[in-house]
């Protein structure tokens, strides 16, 4: 799992932009040899599919990561930007950053009278261009920047950038790669859009119309310095979704989260989120409604250019959502 990570979270793909990232996951798909129906929507998520009887279940993660976009671009060649996603200003300075052609750069700032004056609008990206037409040249406006990347490992401990949502893709492949027989559909959805409004997972579910709804994303912790209180810690196991700002938990759909790790003595967390959402919000919303559950991966410094995971969560992520695949009661009493 670790090698499949490493190649995902090192992979480019901004909201809206996701056609390596996607890329890449039809490659590590390919390479699984599971017979999928494999497909991208128009909105640009991609959808492995395994047939099966009239229940369908829909397992999503979402590919694609904050970026910065290039709005302006003045004489000297400084870009300034707006987001794409969720940035925080103080996270930004200093940090590095990739285009899609290889264009690196780095993120400085105006000269501020008061360090509470740090705002988006006073950051800009240098590329090291000298003037408006050599940075137009290589990041003429409406391209986007991601961090650049990397991927580091100390102990059980993962650094990299867009661990959010990477790792929720890795688990999914590493269900696909341990997948049991199982009588019903499965669509596994690597979603669009996630960072700026939960778009692709809407349309998927619409299109896909499961009876049933599993979302695997990334969640904060509390136990850094000072952090927010949260009950949420690395290493001691996957989270299961009670509630975010866009969702609350189907509550036959944690039950069941909450047996299975249980019975198969897999260790797990239970997860409020007071900021942020997952593809769970728009997907429990859609058409008639569908029971929807969530499994959080335990991340620190999200939407950083160095996020940090457990190994052992992201494995035992994998293992308690294929042992839920096998629940004898998964669609009778929903």
């Amino acid at each position: 799992m670790k090698d499949t990570l490493a190649r995902l979270s090192q992979s480019f793909g901004p909201s809206g932009r996701e056609e390596e990232i996607r890329t890449q996951l039809t490659k590590e798909l390919a390479a699984l040899d599971k017979n999928l129906a494999i497909r991208t929507d128009a909105l640009g998520n991609l959808i492995a599919t395994k047939p099966g009887d009239e229940k369908r279940l829909l397992l999503a993660a979402h590919m694609d990561e904050i970026a910065l976009l290039v709005t302006h671009i003045d004489d000297l060649g400084f870009l300034r930007f707006s987001p794409v996603g969720g940035h925080d200003p103080r996270l930004l300075l200093g940090a590095r950053v990739i285009f899609a052609n290889g264009t690196m750069g780095t993120i400085g700032r105006e000269e501020l009278k008061d360090k509470e004056d740090l705002k988006l609008d006073k950051l800009f990206i240098d590329i090291g261009a000298s003037s408006r037409a050599e940075a137009e040249e290589n990041c003429p406006i409406g391209s986007m920047a991601v961090f650049a990347p990397h991927f580091s490992t100390q102990g059980s401990r993962i650094m990299a950038k867009a661990l959010d949502n990477r790792a929720g893709c890795t688990v999914l492949l590493e269900v696909i790669r341990n997948l049991p027989p199982v009588d019903y559909q499965i669509d596994f959805v690597f979603t669009v859009q996630e960072e700026v409004g939960l778009r692709g997972a809407r349309t998927a579910a619409y299109q896909l119309q499961p009876h049933l709804a599993v979302a695997v994303d990334v969640t904060r912790t509390g136990d850094t310095p000072e952090a927010p209180v949260m009950a949420v810690e690395l290493g001691k196991g996957p989270a299961i979704k009670v509630k975010d700002r866009s969702f609350i938990s189907h509550p036959r759909v944690k039950d069941l989260l909450e047996e299975t790790a249980r019975s198969q003595d897999i260790p797990y967390q239970l997860e409020i989120l007071e900021r942020g959402g997952t593809d769970a919000g728009s997907i429990h919303l859609t058409r008639e409604g569908i029971p929807t559950g969530v499994i959080s991966i335990p991340t620190r410094y999200i939407h950083s250019p160095a996020e940090i995971i457990d190994y052992r969560d992201l494995k035992n992520a994998a293992l308690l959502l294929c042992s839920f695949l096998q629940h004898k009661d998964l669609f009778s009493s929903l």
